[in-house]
């Protein structure tokens, strides 16, 4: 499986996925001081999420820690708060494959907070099995990656432009996307038919004849789908928020949980440490201008990048944004 992934995306790392150069952002030295301000980072208890929320809170940040697994995301809070000698994320409950769980999350944070100043769509699911559904049946990762993320995001709207007006600068949206947009399928990216469980997805992905195709298909397409929820937010909500989208890089993570144990053992020879994974998101949410940032994608280090071409096509973005506003009605 790993092998079919590397195989399609190698071509398109800028310069490469698996040796980037070094990056000339530190965060302890350039995110510049952050008291007062208020971020949510989602799937902040591991992996590149939790270094981030990790760093935003050592600039003095208050963080939301954004999470659907109430241990593991409260021992991740314990855990902060040793590394940072006391400085303490706020757990929020998300699940962002159960569209129920995700306006509740948006009202709880509501409650407690005016203002939003950035908002890190950073959780993910990678290459489950191909039945694994979110509460409201669809694909578990466009679910999760794309349509739970922009229900969390358009609820959080308000609060994202009461820290534009308290600032007189726009907040910001963190996208992260990855490497396998390029695998995204067919001319658009997504294939309609596979985004909700039933007789039309099973035998989509059951005509699949390459191995692993229908994996790759169903990541790649949510993956480039977090690119065009980024360039939707610009085009639409272009007057309160700014919005990129970003690849991380390859990242030792609890993303690959669902691949087998061999292609688990074989892909971390080309993976890097999840702190090295949050420095483009910190970049990008704390110390890139808006000119830099806004509308733009990104690659490791920090650096600009080139996503797959389909992602500019102005047309499925509208068509994708119709389809979310129309799966969320009634939530």
């Amino acid at each position: 499986m790993l092998g079919s992934l590397i195989a399609k995306i190698a071509p398109h790392s800028q310069p490469s996925q698996f040796l980037p150069p070094a990056s000339t952002f530190a965060p302890e030295r350039d995110i510049p001081d952050l008291k007062g301000k208020v971020v949510i980072v989602t799937g902040g208890n591991s992996g590149v999420g939790y270094e981030t929320v990790k760093q935003l809170l050592l600039k003095d940040a208050k963080v939301y820690l954004a999470g659907r697994n109430p241990q593991k995301c409260k021992a991740a809070v314990k855990r902060l708060k040793e590394e940072t000698k006391g400085k303490e994320p706020v757990f929020l409950r998300l699940d962002l494959a159960d569209l129920k769980s995700v306006r509740k999350a948006a009202e709880e944070f509501m409650s407690k907070e005016e203002r939003l100043d950035v908002l890190f769509n950073n959780a993910g699911v990678m290459m489950p099995r191909n039945e694994m559904l979110t509460a409201q049946g669809y694909d578990i990762q466009f679910g999760t990656n794309v349509l739970g993320h922009y229900f969390f995001t358009i609820l959080l709207m308000p609060a994202l432009e009461k820290s534009t007006k308290h600032y007189g600068v726009k907040a910001r949206i963190v996208n992260t996307s990855s490497i396998a947009n390029h695998a995204a399928p067919g001319p658009t990216g997504i294939n309609w038919r596979t985004l909700k469980g039933g007789e039309e997805r099973d035998k989509v992905l059951n005509s699949t004849w390459l191995p692993f195709k229908s994996e790759l298909m169903l990541y790649g397409a949510s993956k480039i789908g977090s690119i065009f929820l980024s360039n939707i937010l610009v085009r639409y909500y272009g007057d309160i928020v700014a919005s990129c989208s970003l690849n991380p890089g390859g990242i030792r993570t609890e993303l690959y949980q669902h691949l087998s144990y061999l292609n688990r053992l074989s892909v971390t020879l080309f993976l890097y440490p999840p702190t090295l994974g949050a420095l483009t998101q910190l970049w990008a949410g704390t110390t890139a201008t808006l000119d830099e940032m806004n509308g733009n994608y990104f690659q490791p280090w920090a650096r600009p990048g080139t996503p797959d071409p389909r992602a500019a096509n102005e047309q499925t973005q509208d068509e994708l944004k119709v389809w979310l506003e129309e799966q969320v009605k009634g939530f």
